[in-house]
């Protein structure tokens, strides 16, 4: 099977996508296919097996969409079928004009996510799907479309799933794909850890994108009305600036970070820490579940799925600081109720092994390109 992978992230860059793209073109390269990866990026990315052709995002906006575009044409003409994990409605334009079939991993609504990131629209993803502002039926329409088309639509919540089937994809082609645990971590002791971050009292670890959507200020508030708390940050993104002059003086932001780090972040802290205003089946939880952290999130979206409140973690509202303050002081202040969670962490994460859900997305790419 020759199969093309397009992302919008890719390491150095930190998020789900900037995770799961490269593990999965590698397991596909292992498993013997023929791999090509498209992607943006801010300079060329370091050296893979296959071949990773990519759009500077220093280009202008409109330039930038049409030379994405054209890649990921000229591309899947030499493939027998596009796995998307971002740029989906290129993806899509560039799937139909070159007749090839693709199969996408949404991670979020591609509309809302567009809008937020222009900063024109406010509300959470579920406002947005009752009450959608007018200005956003073209994207709203070029997303039903991309969806509605694609042979195969993964998703990893069911909660996400239930989206994309009220946007008119076909339920018996939208399937649940969990994010994978990390594979065979191995990592030093935690005392050794925790010096290397220089966690010297009750630490608490966020790492992924800093975007709007993180709400991170929720935590950065929470934070300082926990004596003796700090907080650890790895990841960059549009709100870094801002929250740094939030952020007071128990809070430490690391930059970007590769994965094999923020592992060793979470393993080292207390608890991580996911203060969103909405999620889909965020990476970072389960990563940070799979080293044995216990974590502290709102209830949002797809998180639920995998955070089960006072079994491997404690849930709160979105957007409520006093909240999430209160469960952190809870967890830091009950020893039997932090034993308890860490010891059931690793364990939740058990059933999403990678090999088993990589194969399972391998079989749908071989039935696809086939068809």
């Amino acid at each position: 099977m020759r199969v093309l992978v397009v992302s919008g992230i890719w390491p150095p860059d930190v998020g789900g996508p900037a995770s799961h793209a490269p593990e999965v073109a590698a397991f596909l390269a292992e498993r013997g296919h023929e791999v090509e990866v498209v992607v943006t990026a801010d300079a060329p990315p370091p050296r893979r097996p296959y071949r990773i052709a990519h759009t500077p995002r220093r280009l202008p906006v409109g330039l930038r969409h049409l030379h994405s575009l054209a890649l990921i044409a000229a591309a899947a003409r030499r493939h027998d079928v596009v796995y998307s994990t971002g740029l989906f409605g290129r993806t899509g334009i560039a799937c139909r004009l070159v007749r090839r079939p693709y199969v996408l991993k949404l991670t979020a609504d591609p509309a809302f996510e567009r809008l937020r990131a222009r900063g024109s629209l406010e509300g959470d993803v579920d406002r947005f799907q009752r009450r959608a502002p007018a200005r956003s039926l073209p994207l709203r329409l070029l997303r039903d479309a991309v969806v509605r088309r694609a042979a195969h639509v993964f998703c990893p919540s069911a909660y996400l799933r239930d989206l994309a089937v009220s946007w008119g994809a076909a339920p018996a082609r939208v399937e649940v794909l969990p994010n994978p645990a990390p594979a065979d971590v191995a990592l030093p002791p935690r005392d050794e850890l925790r010096r290397e971050f220089g966690a010297t009292g009750p630490t608490l670890a966020f790492a992924g994108r800093l975007t709007p959507q993180k709400a991170l200020e929720v935590a950065l508030e929470a934070v300082e009305r926990c004596d003796g708390v700090t907080l650890l940050v790895a990841g960059e993104g549009p709100e870094r600036e801002r929250l740094e002059r939030l952020a007071g003086p128990r809070v430490r932001f690391l930059g970007s970070a590769p994965r094999e780090r923020v592992l060793r972040l979470f393993a080292a802290a207390d608890a991580a820490v996911l203060p969103s205003s909405w999620e889909n089946f965020p990476h970072t939880v389960v990563e940070a579940l799979a080293v044995g952290t216990p974590v502290i999130a709102t209830a949002v979206g797809g998180v639920a799925e995998v955070v089960e409140d006072g079994v491997n973690g404690l849930l709160v509202p979105p957007g409520d600081p006093e909240a999430f303050a209160e469960a952190i002081r809870r967890f830091l202040g009950d020893e039997a109720l932090r034993a308890r969670l860490r010891a059931a962490a690793a364990p939740s994460v058990a059933r999403y092994a990678p090999q088993e859900l990589f194969g399972r997305l391998e079989r749908v790419l071989v039935e696809v390109a086939g068809a």
